[in-house]
């Protein structure tokens, strides 16, 4: 079975030090919306989609191409309203986000509309429709691994933009975003113990 965890630890076990990586092309399921992930129903309700859709591609085992695989971690892209640079702004409701979780190489556009319908008969109260499937290459990125709880994330973000600097690079927030990738269930895990990817972009200085 594969665990992108394990088979690719470079994108998902940084260490609690900076570091540089070149983020290739994957593909996403992904939703987008806007508000305090702590108290908004459209975020609780995109990443219940999200899920659904994600098992509903893995449990389904004769799609074309098809392997076994651990569902890869939930992640978000975020900003604020009226801003570029990574989110820290104590208005949460100001928040815009892109969820996503990563799909197997399997699934084109055919595979995730069909995925879609057998996810909506399972889960009807959910909208479906606001999925979609996207690939990308992130590119060129710091990152390190965020070891407390997601409010004190500001002082790994500080590392991230000294690093940076120190070895030439800028972050470059004009077409790209903050970045998370959560390696923990915070129901499940105490605040000082979630372990969170932070990751930003850049690029050379000159």
């Amino acid at each position: 079975m594969t665990d992108y965890k394990k088979t690719q630890k470079a994108l998902y076990q940084p260490a609690t030090e900076p570091s540089i990586i070149d983020v290739p092309e994957m593909a996403f399921a992904a939703i987008d919306g806007r508000g305090d992930p702590n108290t908004s129903a459209e975020y609780a309700a995109a990443v219940e989609t999200l899920y659904a859709l994600s098992y509903a591609i893995k449990m389904k085992k004769d799609w074309p191409a098809y392997f076994d695989y651990v569902v890869p971690p939930l992640e978000g892209f975020w900003t604020c309203a009226g801003e570029t640079a990574a989110p820290t702004v104590i208005d949460k409701s100001r928040f815009l986000w892109t969820m996503l979780i990563r799909q197997p190489e399997f699934v084109a556009e055919d595979l995730f509309a069909k995925a879609r319908e057998i996810a909506a008969k399972k889960k009807p109260g959910l909208d479906f429709a606001k999925a979609r499937l996207e690939r990308f290459a992130e590119g060129l990125c710091v990152q390190i691994m965020h070891i407390g709880p997601y409010d004190d994330e500001p002082r790994s973000i500080r590392r991230l933009a000294v690093f940076a600097a120190e070895n030439g690079f800028r972050e470059d927030f004009a077409t790209r975003r903050h970045h998370e990738i959560y390696l923990s269930d915070p129901r499940k895990t105490a605040p000082d113990k979630l372990k969170t990817v932070l990751r930003h972009p850049i690029a050379k200085l000159y």
